[in-house]
């Protein structure tokens, strides 16, 4: 994704089209947010290493008994999950985000996995590794994450993709918590961005690899390039699946729009990985509306 003022107007496109089509359907708008909890909460557990597949985590949360062992902490990893994304979804346009929303946020996350731990920031000399470096002090989390808060909102005229970037890169390196930092960042990040009058994300599975090498940069340069690209190409995705939808299109497999335009199927796998096309993923399969 190029770091340019075109790139961000392209959002901003993007958004003003969703923001033109919700009127009349803020019902349809609700439901699509409601079906992609799945696909969140699947794709943000597998990306710690949960073995729960997207099929397996709907059944959870459908409360549908599964035909083989898990263990409780991915069962509950999943339904906490959840609830924090519908918590989210619900409060975030009325009240901003906070070190206390953050807490709440992290004891519904970690309720019934660590109860010794939900709810509170590291203290005393609760240390944790993230990759090959230290985590913050305990004694400068609060205000890390003081600081972390307040350049975030000074920095209000800046493109969101690359405000937020920077705040999550700056979130998992204070990694304030004894455990659940991946999952409450990435979900901070869909908080802000209701917040603020954008849809939702979700960062795939699939782009784990790339997504870890965001913060390989960020350790290294202090750049935040590789994870402005994965947040908006996941933005841009998000809108181009949510207006195919709003703006009554019909919705085909990326396959079937290759046969129908006579194009390779290659050739759209890449321009929908790079969101050159409207193309978006369901359930990981690539569709796109026409």
């Amino acid at each position: 994704m190029p770091r340019t003022k075109s790139y961000f107007k392209e959002v901003e496109n993007l958004r003003k089209r969703y923001l033109s089509a919700l009127p009349g359907k803020e019902s349809l708008a609700q439901l699509l947010n409601e079906v992609e909890i799945s696909e969140q909460v699947y794709n943000s557990n597998a990306i710690e290493n949960s073995t729960l597949t997207l099929e397996e985590t709907e059944k959870i949360l459908l409360k549908i008994d599964l035909n083989r062992f898990i263990t409780e902490r991915e069962l509950f990893e999943a339904k906490n999950l959840a609830h924090v994304v519908e918590y989210m979804e619900k409060r975030a346009t009325e009240q901003p985000l906070t070190k206390d929303v953050m807490l709440l946020l992290h004891k519904v996350l970690l309720t019934n996995i660590r109860d010794d731990i939900a709810g509170r920031f590291r203290n005393a000399e609760e240390w944790v590794r993230v990759g090959n470096y230290v985590a913050a002090n305990p004694k400068d989390i609060d205000a890390l994450l003081t600081s972390m808060l307040t350049d975030y909102a000074k920095e209000s005229s800046t493109h969101i993709v690359k405000r937020l970037a920077h705040f999550h890169l700056t979130f998992e390196r204070i990694h304030p918590f004894i455990d659940g930092n991946g999952r409450m960042g990435r979900a901070m990040n869909n908080y802000v961005l209701l917040r603020e009058g954008f849809v939702p994300i979700v960062i795939l599975f699939a782009v784990r690899d790339v997504y870890y090498q965001a913060f390989k940069e960020f350790d290294a340069t202090g750049a935040t390039t590789i994870m402005e690209n994965v947040i908006g190409l996941a933005l841009r995705e998000s809108y181009h699946k949510r207006l195919a939808y709003m703006e009554g299109k019909r919705i085909i497999t990326l396959n079937e729009y290759g046969k129908i335009n006579t194009i390779a199927l290659a050739t759209l796998l890449n321009k929908a990985r790079r969101q050159t096309i409207e193309a978006f993923r369901e359930k990981g399969k690539w569709k796109i509306g026409v």
